[in-house]
């Protein structure tokens, strides 16, 4: 069962302010937008946020997270290659493909180098030819697809094909599912996301001895510091869209915007988006690393209990130039089963603040508890036999 502790000692609640004040305004043409604060968890602006709409290109970001993790896994490498089926090369070149790398039919092409065709030149034929490559035919690779996007609790997304394109309503997304995807390829497979989705171009050598550069169409590269990803999406269907993110003294934001009417307006809005986030709002530290914040209940340790620190400075999201009445609770699924490692993330820290929801702070075991021994184990029992 889940628990919840109070943490009053930890945090000093104004108990005459009640928590209902509203948060910085950001004005914005999008239809959908939405933003996130991965070091805090705070959701700092929500505009139609759960509407399912047609990902366009930004759907790659899922073809890219089953890659990574099929990599991480050691069930692919990057040095192995797939080959450009002839079928699969006449139905993905020319204009009417859409983005293209420039595949040659026939040609051997590495996974790295599919990976850069994708998120750097945001490629339709290289999106096929991996799926191809890794499940025989892209329905099999879309059923992939929707299996990590249930792990990844993706709940209002569905994906038909690997590159996003127009399938009659079969794939769609949501603005909060695109930030859940970016948040975990920058958190499950870091090393992966440096190497692949902070190239600013991309350039390949064709057989015939030319040579293609192409420009990433991210409108945060080079332009809002500590941008580093993620993907772009068009399509007359869903217009312009872009999930994006930066990482500025410590604290990354994801943003997402969808539904835009121009190239350049897609850019223009996700850069002044990106700023306001981090101008509009500033971090609020609230627990010291090391500190601990309060107990946790242990089910057959050699102790009852086991002390929950944080693993890290811990701050929240908060207006900026503000300091806000906090209310907050420790919540865990207990009691906790033994064995016990230190440093084992056990718990949440989740703090309410009069500015926006909750935000989750994560909480680990202090020492290590060990699974009781025979005669604890036997006298556990016993109070067991009465509910005690």
């Amino acid at each position: 069962m889940k628990k919840y502790f109070a943490a009053a000692s930890l945090i000093a609640v104004s108990l005459a302010m009640p928590l209902q004040a509203a948060g910085p305004v950001f004005d914005t043409p999008a239809p959908i937008a939405y933003m996130v604060d991965l070091s805090s968890g705070a959701t700092l602006f929500a505009k139609d946020a759960d509407r399912r709409i047609p990902p366009a290109s930004m759907a790659k970001m899922m073809t890219v997270y089953v890659a990574f993790d099929l990599i991480k896994q050691g069930k692919l490498k990057l040095d192995q290659k797939f080959a450009v089926a002839p079928e699969t090369w006449r139905k993905w070149h020319g204009p009417q493909a859409g983005s293209t790398m420039f595949l040659e039919t026939g040609e051997q092409v590495s996974v790295q180098e599919l990976l850069y065709g994708i998120v750097t030149l945001s490629g339709n034929d290289a999106c096929v030819v991996l799926a191809e490559g890794i499940s025989g035919t892209e329905p099999a690779f879309a059923e992939l697809m929707n299996q990590q996007a249930k792990k990844l609790g993706l709940t209002n997304s569905h994906f038909g094909n690997s590159n996003g394109w127009p399938d009659e309503g079969r794939t769609f997304v949501t603005a909060r599912d695109l930030a859940k995807l970016a948040q975990a390829t920058i958190q499950d497979h870091p090393q992966l996301y440096k190497q692949f989705y902070s190239q600013h171009n991309y350039t390949r050598t064709l057989s015939t001895g030319q040579v293609i550069k192409q420009d990433n169409r991210d409108p945060l590269l080079g332009v809002v510091a500590g941008a580093d990803g993620l993907k772009t999406g068009h399509t007359e269907e869903a217009g312009y869209g872009f999930t994006g993110s930066a990482e500025q003294n410590g604290r990354r934001l994801v943003m997402v915007v969808a539904g835009l009417d121009s190239y350049n307006g897609r850019a223009s809005e996700s850069v002044k988006f990106m700023n306001w986030g981090f101008r509009a709002w500033t971090p609020h530290k609230v627990v010291a690393k090391g500190r601990k914040v309060g107990d946790a209940e242990v089910q057959g340790g050699g102790s009852a209990l086991v002390g929950l620190v944080a693993p890290k400075d811990l701050a929240i999201t908060v207006p900026s130039g503000t300091s806000p009445a906090m209310q907050g609770k420790i919540v865990y699924t207990g009691p906790i089963k033994a064995p016990i490692k230190a440093g084992d993330h056990v718990a949440d820290l989740v703090i309410a603040t009069a500015d926006g929801g909750p935000q989750t702070l994560p909480l680990v075991a202090e020492a290590d508890v060990a699974e009781a021994g025979f005669f604890r184990r036997a006298w556990l029992g016993f109070w067991g036999m009465f509910g005690l």
